[in-house]
């Protein structure tokens, strides 16, 4: 040390100068790198506690699973309120014929208010839903289904037929308490104050709500279920606060009174003005055009079909329409689904030459006194390529129809757009299959049973088939998937059954959107790459989580 001293004392005011800098920097070098050492050898682990508030356009109307209708916000809820019979389940598992399910509760499984959850309330839900009196949604989906007790912890399921995906059914029927509602007329259900204070077995529980005074509810406060049979969530507190509309929701996020929501308009995005994160995430949804060949005899001509799907450019659509936040469609499987055949799909590319080529070979002409439109003479008489299609109000699919009406026109295709506003759409035009064309969004499940959407049962309402197409070759394919449980000829049959649809072209399908969510940096543990629905970003809600803290990895 007297050496360092003297060595010391005999520097120049500048040569101490310079090696007090030098100690300096190496000092701050060296904490610094063990710093980073430290930061590259931990791991990011979240803390249990903290809230988070949730926006949602729209408002709670049913909070109940039997009645609940297409209401995003009661499906939210209820995915973060209530439980399915998987996640109550510690088996189900069906016989060799498939038509006999056997599902054996968990033990000590217990309802928000402390009352016990059995057999008994999984069969209550059922005969409720298939109780007509209920106008359950899920009545279709659970008719011929039969119900029967084993024990408190073990239930019975018989179906008529054998069905592949019946575990899915399963894995969405959301459970009710017998307790609650034994008592109350199905028909009653929806005058019950439960379905906006609902009481479930989920992972989160009702604490309260607010509204205004004129009856909107502005925001629905959930806690932690600390009896919850699942993976504990982490988040305490979980905060739901309703909007009218994106605008309002998006100044929300901008002022700090959220932490995120879902569903944003991509055209949207720039108006985010805060530190924020995006995740895009896939679901198996799709926006078609659909034809009603019944309405138009030129749509009867499958060459026409060929030709307007040949000039639709979808790459332009999803670049220009979604600022690329979606993937083109070309089937009624999407490529994230089971079975997609991806190997279907080689001509698929956009070419006005080869749609006008398609025509012309079809006896499609120019007509002489409506310059600009193809004609041809049918047993109707002369028919025209000229073409009406309802397209909700809505700014992305509106766009999306007048980048087609300028693309068709090139090709001597007129086509007139009708615009309706969405909510009357069903009731106005779909009930009815009034449309010469229709531009719709189908949502699929995660599993492929495409029955609803291309079996000629279901050419008329309820049923989903917007085309009214009506192929004996599809029929028989769509029932062997619904009933065959082996992966290999069901994967076959998935294929052949897109091969059908495509080369028959009864819709051009269009693209699928990505499901976006922004959120506040500091939320963590939500991954999801795929959903179903909206509602099904809540399905790992017990992941989600704003504390952390970062712990060495030895």
């Amino acid at each position: 040390m007297n050496k360092l001293r003297k060595i010391w004392s005999v520097l120049s005011a500048s040569e101490r100068y310079a090696v007090s800098t030098a100690a300096a920097i190496f000092i701050f070098a060296f904490v610094l790198n063990n710093i980073l050492m430290a930061w590259e050898r931990s791991i990011d682990a979240p803390l249990a506690g903290g809230n988070y508030k949730e926006g949602i356009i729209g408002q709670p109307t049913f909070i109940n699973p039997v009645i609940s209708g297409t209401n995003d916000a009661d499906r939210d809820l209820i995915r973060l309120i209530f439980s399915n019979v998987i996640d109550l389940s510690e088996s189900a598992n069906a016989s060799e014929n498939g038509r006999i399910w056997t599902v054996r509760l968990k033990e000590n499984l217990f309802w928000h208010d402390g009352e016990p959850l059995t057999s008994d309330d999984i069969i209550f839900t059922i005969n409720s839903i298939q109780d007509p009196d209920s106008n359950s949604p899920l009545f279709r989906t659970w008719q011929g289904v039969v119900a029967e007790r084993v024990s408190s912890r073990e239930l019975r399921l018989v179906t008529r037929t054998p069905y592949a995906f019946f575990e899915n059914n399963l894995r969405e029927l959301f459970i009710i308490p017998k307790h609650i509602f034994a008592d109350v007329p199905p028909a009653n259900f929806k005058l019950s104050d439960y379905n906006l204070k609902p009481l479930g077995s989920g992972p989160f529980q009702f604490v309260n709500f607010e509204t205004r005074r004129d009856g909107f509810i502005t925001h629905l406060a959930l806690k932690r279920n600390e009896e919850y049979i699942g993976e504990m969530p982490l988040i305490e507190n979980l905060i739901l606060k309703f909007y009218s509309d994106e605008d309002r929701i998006i100044n929300a996020l901008n002022n700090r009174q959220i932490d995120g929501f879902g569903g944003i308009d991509p055209m949207n995005l720039n108006k985010i003005k805060i530190r924020h994160d995006l995740r895009e995430i896939s679901m198996p949804r799709y926006y078609a055009v659909f034809f009603n060949a019944d309405s138009n005899p030129a749509l009867n001509d499958k060459n026409v079909r060929l030709a307007l799907r040949q000039a639709t450019d979808k790459s332009v659509l999803v670049n220009n329409v979604l600022d690329g936040h979606g993937k083109v469609s070309h089937g009624p499987l999407l490529a994230d689904m089971e079975g997609f055949g991806k190997d279907i799909y080689t001509e698929t590319e956009f070419s006005i030459e080869k749609a006008a080529a398609i025509l012309e070979a079809g006896g499609w002409l120019p007509d002489e006194e409506d310059e600009g439109v193809r004609a041809r003479e049918l047993k109707q008489g002369i028919v025209k390529l000229n073409f009406v299609m309802v397209v909700p109000q809505i700014d992305f699919l509106v766009k999306t129809a007048q980048i087609l009406k300028d693309d068709w026109l090139k090709i001597g295709a007129r086509l007139n757009v009708v615009m309706l506003d969405p909510r009357g759409i069903v009731s106005e035009r779909i009930r009815a299959r009034d449309y010469e064309m229709l531009m719709f969004g189908n949502i699929l499940n995660s599993v492929p049973d495409l029955f609803s959407f291309w079996h000629s049962s279901e050419k008329y309402y309820p049923g989903l088939n917007l085309s009214l197409y009506d192929s004996r070759t599809a029929d028989a394919l769509l029932e062997s998937i619904r009933e065959d449980a082996d992966p290999e000829r069901r994967a076959g049959d998935l294929n052949a059954l897109q091969s059908v649809i495509y080369n028959d072209a009864p819709a051009i399908f269009l693209y699928s959107p990505d499901y976006l969510y922004v959120s506040v940096p500091f939320l963590g543990g939500f991954d999801d790459s795929f959903i179903t629905t909206p509602s099904h970003r809540f399905d790992r809600v017990e992941q989600w989580h704003t504390k952390s803290v970062r712990l060495l990895q030895f």
